[in-house]
């Protein structure tokens, strides 16, 4: 199956058993009667704030699986400039000055974009374009032109492709195509 199948079908899977365990963990909370709005916002923050760390967590450990699976060498949220989730092939190859820099990727593991896809551009200066996966059902054409402009290439799963507009110059990878440009720059 390829990597984007396998991708999108571990973080559906995974919310799923998500979903199950935040009903048993957190009904009691929500069927309490509220003291007031205040209070009700709070606890509804509270889920949603842990739905969106764990979904972007989660995505992170699925990417480290697929990069593992097809045995690309890599480095989780290394102690460089800006911290990136991802450097390939890792910390010790990025901090040598000899190593060279067409053989290195940043990347960005990011659920949504909206604008968070800026923070990867700070990360990892010595690598000129970034990369960031993302699972985000499509973008502006304008904000799709401004990834480009900065130098950061998308990578989205095939299937969420038509969700997004054609931009002269940008393009979209997929995660196949993704590991394919990777094996081909490491050998």
């Amino acid at each position: 199956k390829p990597s984007d199948d396998r991708l999108m079908d571990l973080m559906k899977a995974e919310y799923r058993l998500f979903r199950l365990v935040e009903r048993q963990i957190c009904l009691p909370e929500v069927c309490r009667l509220f003291k007031d709005i205040d209070d009700f916002l709070k606890t509804a923050a509270t889920l949603m704030n842990r739905r969106k760390s764990r979904a972007g967590r989660s995505m992170e450990n699925h990417v480290e699986y697929l990069l593992k699976d097809a045995k690309i060498p890599f480095d989780v949220r290394p102690q460089i400039d800006g911290e990136p989730d991802i450097v390939i092939p890792g910390k010790a190859a990025y901090d040598d000055p000899k190593f060279p820099t067409d053989k290195l990727f940043v990347v960005g593991v990011k659920t949504t974009c909206k604008d968070r896809w800026r923070q990867v551009t700070q990360e990892a200066p010595r690598i000129e374009w970034k990369h960031l996966i993302t699972i985000q059902e499509g973008v502006s054409a304008k904000q799709l032109k401004q990834m480009h402009q900065h130098k950061v290439t998308l990578v989205v799963p095939q299937r969420l492709h038509s969700r997004y507009p054609q931009v002269k110059g940008a393009r979209l990878m997929d995660m196949e195509a993704f590991i394919r440009t990777i094996r081909k720059t490491l050998t």
